[in-house]
């Protein structure tokens, strides 16, 4: 049987070196003075994940303040327009399709350079496909001598196929991961890092009235606490390409179950569906505990398409509680909506981050080392459970009433940690501008002494004051 997977990274594999021998020969468009910058952001856009997208969003609005509007071009993959029509500042949208090799090979030689934008970056957690896609739009950018950039990043466990091709292709790119922990990953793999932080930081979303409008559509009178509730499956990862798998689908319908799209199939199988079940149990159970002393308005908050099957799965085992889906809001109504809530319990680090800076005190179940990171920063570990632990129902109780106890000290270390973030966030702008004044130094970069907050994409009232207010916990 073949490994698809192992296939579809030879597959990069070879792309990346026919274009090392390409560009000898001429291959590719070089950035000339005068021209704009023409930059590919690679990412996981179109499939209404909300963190993927408000990550992109960012990228391109501190991209286009750091080099100005007016000497850049920027194209976004996105695997469905429609799901991603008004994103990204106006950006041209290329479509990204589920084979995506020779996509690669024939859309990143139209441009100057690449931005790696996928948060999990370097990792085999969710796919080993999107890290080979990854690593191979860095590296074909190198190949041809140009801008390739790994933009605020996670790294984790990655085949070990994955780790040859990260240790051969990435080692020209610049690499700013968004933890310390990923910067050890990778500095094992011989890959030369520069610390960061996501990049959501400094998204801003529809106002609040947005959001307590949504809320009291569903259902809310106005004044009960609103309880956001952010389910997944943590189970049914990685998904895997499978020929055979596809070929038995498209002919009797098999492993519709576990179908993704095109060639690709979640994980499946009695262990992982009982193990969903339990960590769909233990939420509903959590919470349920909790609402007998404690009488609050719950509302599942589904982050991804993929989430409405966990969400709705949850709030059946409630009685009864609306799900807001990001396959019907989009991310600037999501997170308004995330925000007009008074606690969160989720398993999507996105939902944790893109609600922190409007102090909504959140509670973490993870499912590997993204949401840990960020609570080990908040120093919040008593707040922090993982999707498997035995005792997960009674951790959630435990955890939600601690949101209750003490939300003034979890609200502000959490500010500290934006503003921690931001700063980290404009650091990241100005590797960026070095970068690109290295690799083309006949761009126009900004001459002059430029304050860091200049790196950053135009802050709302909301972070300016907060930053304000939390100056002293800016990193030098």
């Amino acid at each position: 049987m073949i490994d698809m997977d192992l296939a579809i990274e030879a597959w990069v594999s070879v792309l990346i070196e026919l274009n090392k021998i390409e560009w000898m020969f001429g291959a590719g468009e070089s950035w000339k003075p005068g021209e704009k910058l023409r930059l590919l952001f690679a990412g996981y856009n179109g499939t209404r994940n909300t963190g993927s997208d408000v990550r992109v969003e960012e990228i391109t609005r501190q991209v286009r303040r750091i080099l100005g509007a007016a000497n850049v071009e920027f194209a976004v993959m996105s695997q469905d327009f429609n799901l991603t029509r008004g994103y990204f500042g106006g950006a041209k949208q290329v479509h990204l399709p589920d084979v995506f090799p020779p996509f690669l090979h024939s859309e990143v030689r139209k441009h100057h350079g690449v931005i790696a934008c996928e948060g999990s970056m370097f990792k085999s957690k969710f796919a080993s496909a999107l890290t080979a896609m990854m690593i191979g739009a860095l590296g074909i950018a190198s190949a041809q001598n140009k801008l390739s950039v790994a933009y605020g990043g996670e790294a984790g466990a990655m085949d070990l196929f994955l780790q040859k091709m990260c240790r051969r292709y990435c080692r020209e790119s610049l690499v700013i991961t968004r933890n310390p922990e990923s910067q050890d990953v990778l500095g094992h793999l011989g890959i030369s890092t520069e610390l960061g932080a996501d990049t959501a930081w400094t998204f801003e979303p529809l106002g609040p009235e947005y959001g307590r409008k949504a809320l009291l559509d569903a259902g809310w009178d106005g004044s009960a606490p609103v309880l956001a509730i952010c389910a997944i499956n943590p189970f049914w990862w990685p998904v895997k390409p499978s020929l055979g798998k596809w070929f038995a689908h498209a002919i009797s319908g098999a492993y519709g179950e576990s179908y993704y799209r095109t060639i690709y199939f979640h994980r499946s199988g009695r262990d992982v569906d009982a193990a969903y079940e339990k960590y769909l149990g233990a939420m509903a159970d959590g919470v349920a505990q909790y609402r007998r002393a404690r009488s609050v308005f719950p509302v599942m908050i589904a982050m991804e398409k993929l989430d409405r099957d966990a969400c709705e799965r949850v709030a059946a085992k409630l009685g009864g509680a609306p799900v807001l889906a990001s396959d019907r809001f989009n991310m600037y109504e999501l997170v308004s909506i995330l925000r007009a809530c008074d606690r969160i319990l989720s398993s999507r680090f996105h939902a944790i981050v893109t609600s922190m800076p409007a102090g909504v005190p959140s509670a973490g179940v993870t499912m590997d080392e993204r949401i840990r990171n960020l609570m080990h920063q908040r120093g919040h570990r008593h707040l922090l459970m993982n999707v498997d632990d035995p005792e997960l129902s009674d951790k959630i109780v435990a955890a939600l009433r601690a949101l209750d106890a003490e939300p003034d000290a979890i609200r502000d270390s959490m500010a500290a940690v934006v503003a921690r973030n931001l700063q980290l966030m404009a650091r990241m702008g100005v590797y960026f501008e070095e970068r690109v004044a290295r690799r083309y130094p006949e761009f126009p970069v900004r001459s002059g002494v430029i304050s860091w907050e200049e790196y950053l994409p135009p802050l709302s009232p909301l972070l300016r004051g907060l930053l304000e207010t939390h100056s002293e916990a800016v990193v030098a």
